[in-house]
């Protein structure tokens, strides 16, 4: 609990304007999750923090490495992580998630705890294929191969330089029979 609560951030009589947080993302932080994926890994958090009165805009810059297994030989490697995010707490009468970015919050909301937040946004740069880095030079040239193979593509034009007549003319007679029966009519 005490670990969860190092990722707090007080809003109640925080003033308007931008505040800065730096937080460690550590081992005692994997800790709080049961994740097989990932369990441990060492990054810094920067939360920038944009208050207004109707709402939080909150921007994350994360950056370090997390411990990974390799998919193919199963060793364990450090995977960089670098990015950033943005997150909107806008006040209301009733909590809610507006959509992946954007969140209601209570008007009277004390704290915002980012640790789950955070814990996803990491989750989010896993890659999918996890590869030790000394199977990934590899890997980019089988792409490579891949990639000197080539691929066929068909594509069909339509010659728009033709006239009507001359294109009636390439008709398949038998479909210009039916359009004889079709002009009858």
């Amino acid at each position: 609990m005490k670990a969860r609560r190092a990722f707090d951030i007080h809003i109640f009589n925080l003033a308007n304007g931008n505040h800065d947080y730096h937080f460690e993302v550590s081992g005692s932080f994997f800790e709080l999750f049961e994740n097989e994926m990932f369990s441990t890994g060492k990054l810094t958090a920067d939360v920038s923090l944009q208050k207004s009165e109707s709402m939080i805009q909150m921007t994350f810059n994360v950056e370090g490495t997390i411990e990974l297994t390799c998919d193919r030989s199963l060793d364990l490697f450090d995977q960089p992580i670098s990015f950033e995010n943005t997150m909107i707490y806008k006040f209301g009468e009733e909590e809610k998630e507006l959509s992946e970015d954007v969140m209601i919050i209570l008007n009277n909301t004390q704290t915002i705890n980012i640790a789950d937040l955070l814990f996803e946004f990491i989750g989010l740069q896993v890659p999918m294929k996890k590869l030790h880095p000394r199977f990934q030079e590899e890997e980019e040239e089988e792409d490579d191969d891949d990639q000197e193979e080539g691929v066929m593509v068909y594509s069909s034009t339509v010659d728009d330089s033709k006239t009507e007549e001359q294109q009636e003319e390439d008709v398949d007679p038998r479909w210009a029979a039916l359009k004889k029966l079709k002009n009858k009519k």
